[in-house]
């Protein structure tokens, strides 16, 4: 089977950039009038030569979404584990390098702050951590799996890439999804912003969809940190490296999250700036594109682009979200892994979300009837 790896190395990031900033107007419009979209689709709608069909692609996209997904918008917390880290990333709080109090929670404080959640409603909770393979590693993500696993209907993570049979463990676990970014796709860029540890390896984490596939996780989460290059440029990719999972992993479902790069102790400025007006044009291309492709939306985000994107393309929002570990009641003021955007509590936002005629969902699809609606 090809990897992924043997299909970016056939592509010229310059080359891509040059077709996507080369898009005519009349191949937006082509795009804009078919039912299936292709990868060369894709690009004419995250082209400059698209922006002024936004408004268009918006309504479009509403229309694709509700028929697919209903209107509906499924809610989860993330439950941060730890701020250790072996790596150093230069845009990122938890960065090895960064002088700041390490923390990674014990039984009980996990438990606390399961119980926090749990007190807002959320049934589904995404595990994060820094990558610190020595102490944060499988057998204490089993622990707190079993843990947490009778308090909460699903349970998905974000921590750093494992092996193969790692994965196989967290699945028979109960880990329902595994997300995980590339940052970049740009190969000399992402060694300047990862010049240290586990993670400076491009191949090593470029190749992780493919175990988590291989392991038969139910539901693999891609994109990369916004801002750190050009933004279409490296979208092209994830939306090339998706069409290739979905191709060999067409049992597993995916989805796509838009982090922009925001602040955080000791992180760099970004180098593209990408706008609100681009971000949406970003997610109605990714819907257009591919109606089964679950997409989220995290509290990065300010709360009124949050609200206005509601009705459009997310199926997915995280809510009332602390990025440091124990930041609901253990340990408030430990370092953050970057600064949220959208403060508003659980309740506030289910509210938003029933005024804009949708209902919050508290946990995912049910697998068991995920081959209904795949």
């Amino acid at each position: 089977m090809t990897d992924f790896k043997e299909i970016l190395d056939q592509y010229s990031w310059e080359e891509i950039q040059t077709k996507i900033y080369g898009t005519s107007d009349q191949d937006v419009r082509r795009a804009l009038n078919k039912e299936h979209l292709t990868l060369s689709d894709f690009i004419a709608l995250i082209s400059p030569a698209a922006t002024p069909y936004l408004e268009q692609m918006a309504v479009k996209t509403q229309q694709v979404t509700q028929r697919r997904f209903g209107k509906t918008i499924q809610l989860y917390a993330p439950l941060y584990l730890s701020n250790e880290c072996q790596n150093i990333c230069t845009y990122c709080g938890f960065s090895m390098d960064n002088k700041i109090r390490r923390k990674t929670l014990n039984n009980t404080e996990l438990l606390l702050e399961a119980m926090a959640l749990k007190s807002m409603g959320v049934n589904h909770v995404l595990l994060v951590s820094g990558e610190a393979n020595k102490t944060v590693e499988v057998n204490y993500f089993l622990q707190a799996i079993a843990l947490l696993k009778p308090h909460f209907s699903q349970i998905s993570i974000e921590v750093q890439p494992l092996d193969q049979a790692e994965y196989q463990l967290l699945q028979a676990a109960g880990v329902y999804a595994v997300l995980v970014y590339q940052e970049t796709y740009h190969r000399e860029v992402y060694k300047k912003y990862h010049p240290k540890g586990k993670k400076s390896n491009f191949d090593y984490r470029l190749d992780t969809p493919d175990r988590i596939g291989q392991a038969g996780i139910h539901k693999i989460g891609l994109g990369v940190l916004l801002g750190l290059e050009d933004w279409r440029v490296d979208s092209f990719f994830t939306a090339a490296h998706i069409a290739y999972l979905q191709k060999n992993y067409w049992q597993t479902r995916y989805s796509i999250s838009f982090p922009r790069l925001r602040p955080a102790a000791g992180s760099v400025a970004p180098n593209f700036h990408l706008s609100d007006k681009h971000l949406l044009q970003l997610i109605c291309a990714y819907r257009l594109w591919n109606e089964n492709l679950e997409i989220s939306i995290s509290t990065r985000e300010n709360e009124s682009f949050r609200d206005h994107i509601i009705p459009i393309g997310v199926t997915t929002m995280s809510a009332a979200s602390k990025t440091n570990p124990g930041g609901y009641v253990v340990d408030p003021q430990a370092l953050e892994q970057f600064e949220v955007s959208d403060e508003r509590d659980m309740e506030t936002i289910k509210n938003q979300i029933r005024k804009m005629g949708y209902s919050p969902v508290m946990k995912d699809w049910e697998s068991t009837y995920s081959g209904l609606i795949r």
